[in-house]
């Protein structure tokens, strides 16, 4: 499946990192690489992680990645995942 990753996980995963980088920069971009690293191998088993608490539909997942949620619908009809939502798993979702 093709992965799409959308502008605001960017922008969410940007600010994140750069916060993280001011203490420990490298620790900042283990992370990033990491994050990338395992929403790569989503295409190979969509299905894998956990259905997301937040929404309504089994087709909107969970990849948790050191204390973050990475949140990624599967498009079926269009053969892709969306990767759309990034956050701590001590916080609420908000759209």
């Amino acid at each position: 499946m093709k992965i799409e990753i959308t502008p605001e996980f960017q922008a969410k995963l940007k600010r994140q990192i750069i916060y993280i980088s001011q203490d420990k920069p490298l620790a900042a971009k283990n992370l990033s690489k990491l994050i990338y690293s395992e929403i790569r191998k989503i295409g190979n088993m969509p299905f894998k992680h956990k259905i997301s608490k937040f929404f309504e539909s089994d087709q909107i997942r969970e990849l948790i990645v050191k204390g973050y949620s990475i949140i990624y619908e599967i498009v079926r009809s269009e053969n892709k995942i969306v990767v759309f939502g990034f956050h701590k798993w001590e916080e609420e979702l908000r759209e």
